[in-house]
């Protein structure tokens, strides 16, 4: 049975900050044990949400008649803080929905694209402005609780080189931003009416000009937010479509691999999800796994589509090597299929596979049997955990994974918090606010909490705020008691995060590399060796995690690399094989 949604109030209809409604959850569970604790009510719907600092979240969404207020209007970027589980609105000029985001090397987060003004419910002049070219700035605050943070637009000095809705985006190797694809216009499902085949970057590079891509080009119209990942080389892997290449950002080439093997399309409007795994010393080597999607074909009219056909259980994964490539992919299942799902990083190099559905697709409106409004049905309510070190085969558990009542599907987010546990918010199937369908508006947040956060916990102390690559450092460490006894440098792992930037189905810039450590011998303190350079981790802010055993410490944020605004030049030594 699905839980209501819970009035909003009074406060938040009027404007202001949003209010505590309650943590749903009965009681805390047995110690270490999964969970999922329900703690909050967001006032725009989390259609896309990057994590600014250790407290804050920033969320944004549509000009569409979500609850909250500002300046008179429906809001559509909030910031929401961790420690009190509320929210309140920030103003943007530009309209945000569908589009994308990252952290530039200096720690400044800028969100990109978006839509064309739209009219929320009884308004005859629209809140917002073009949000296709928008660039939005949020400058690093120390404010704990976000009242002194802004967000900073001039549309008209300040914007993209092209229209983008639906693009991606990554930090790279010289802490800048490229841009991916996208769209000029709203389409209803795939990218046929005005595709925007191109690369950019921010700070602009080639005076202000575009790249053109044949590969955004040859996987139209199945390639909106096209999944990017920086390399340990510093080029760049995009999986777009059923296709995926490797781009040399310096010599502006672009080198096709192996396609996704039977068909399957992992980009809107078929979203599976994909990820970066964790690279590791000494020689980094990347893979990238690929979940979830559809197999039917791009041939098919939407309206010929169904709400019922099945989301793909694949997920396949590559070696980014000579030899890897040659190889091709492996293919692996997961325990079901699902359409829109979130794979997010752990801390001790897992991978969590949550939210999404067993049927249909991502967008609304555009098959032949909505759900209401909705593309998708047969939400799947059960995570599950993916090894990439185990023996394939065994890489998939559930075990003691739980289960939501909530269906997250399209328009939903989730991210690692700097606690180590995971947010979870939105889902939005509908054109704007819509209560009492199968598939409502959602404002009701959800946090995933591992075993660990219910035992006592590694902390780190002592830890600088800058760090150097190729670089030792040593951090403080308080290990509890019962962990203490056989903690030693051979089962500690230490992951420095980029939590990336979360929407439709992916995590950009999204990244955990695992740093050497060793531990003193009165085990208090650990000596880390940094990423070897900035294309291993491209420069910015990072979150350094300590796992003892299967106990994870909260995250502590670092800024990697000189701080410096981009582009910055390449620090620290070549990796060996280089």
């Amino acid at each position: 049975m699905r839980l209501p949604i819970l009035p909003l109030s009074p406060l938040l209809l009027a404007g202001g900050s949003l209010s505590v409604l309650g943590t749903l959850a009965a009681s805390s569970p047995p110690n270490g044990e999964w969970s999922f604790v329900q703690n909050g009510t967001t006032g725009i719907t989390a259609l896309e949400t990057i994590v600014v600092s250790p407290t804050l979240i920033l969320l944004f969404d549509r000009a569409a008649g979500d609850p909250l207020q500002i300046n008179g209007h429906p809001a559509w970027a909030e910031l929401w803080n961790l420690e009190t589980n509320t929210g309140f609105a920030v103003n943007a000029i530009t309209d945000t929905f569908c589009a994308s985001g990252a952290l530039l090397s200096n720690g400044t987060m800028v969100s990109l694209g978006g839509q064309a003004p739209e009219l929320a419910p009884g308004e005859t002049v629209p809140p917002d402005e073009d949000g296709r070219m928008g660039i939005r700035i949020f400058e690093p605050c120390a404010d704990p609780t976000g009242l002194t943070c802004t967000l900073f637009e001039d549309p008209a000095t300040l914007h993209l080189a092209a229209n983008r809705w639906y693009p991606s985006s990554l930090r790279i190797f010289d802490g800048s931003l490229m841009i991916i694809g996208g769209t000029n216009t709203a389409t209803p499902f795939y990218n046929n009416l005005a595709p925007e085949n191109t690369f950019e970057f921010f700070p602009p590079k080639d005076n202000g000009q575009t790249r053109f891509s044949p590969f955004l080009e040859r996987t139209l119209p199945s390639n909106l937010f096209p999944r990017g990942f920086a390399l340990p080389d510093g080029k760049v892997f995009i999986v777009a479509n059923n296709q995926s290449v490797i781009y040399d950002v310096e010599s502006q080439t672009e080198t096709p691999l192996p396609p996704i093997p039977n068909s399957v399309h992992v980009t809107n409007p078929k979203d599976g999800t994909a990820t970066l795994l964790p690279l590791s010393p000494p020689l980094y080597i990347p893979e990238v796994l690929v979940c979830g999607g559809s197999n039917t074909s791009d041939a098919i009219p939407s309206f010929n589509l169904t709400s019922q056909d099945p989301a793909s259980d694949q997920c396949s994964r590559i070696t980014l090597t000579e030899e890897g490539v040659k190889k091709g992919w492996v293919l692996e299942r997961m325990p079901e299929g699902r359409m829109m799902p979130e794979m997010i990083l752990m801390p001790d190099g897992k991978v969590l596979i949550t939210n999404g559905a067993g049927t249909g697709y991502a967008a609304y409106s555009s098959v032949a049997d909505t759900i209401g409004n909705s593309n998708a049905d047969h939400p799947v309510f059960t995570p599950v955990l993916y090894d990439p070190n185990a023996q394939i085969g065994q890489r998939f558990d559930r075990e003691g994974l739980p289960t939501t009542d909530i269906a997250r599907l399209y328009h939903s987010t989730a991210t690692l918090t700097p606690n180590g546990n995971i947010f979870i918010a939105g889902s939005n199937p509908n054109i704007g606010v819509v209560e009492n369908a199968t598939y409502n508006t959602e404002f009701r947040v959800e946090y995933l909490n591992p075993p660990f956060m219910s035992r006592s916990r590694p902390t780190i102390h002592s830890a600088p705020e800058k760090v150097a690559f190729n670089e030792k450092v040593t951090v403080g460490i308080d290990i509890p008691e019962d962990l203490a006894q056989n903690a030693n440098s051979s089962n500690i792992k230490v992951a420095l995060m980029d939590l990336g930037f979360s929407t439709h189905a992916f995590h950009s810039s999204s990244r955990l590399v695992f740093m050497e450590a060793e531990l003193s011998g009165d085990k208090k303190s650990l000596t880390l060796t940094t990423p070897p350079n900035n294309r291993v981790y491209p420069p910015g802010p990072a979150y350094i995690f300590v796992t003892v055993d299967d106990v994870t410490s909260p995250g502590t944020r670092v800024m990697v690399g000189n701080g410096l605004a981009p582009p910055v030049q390449d620090q620290g030594v070549p990796l060996a094989s280089s």
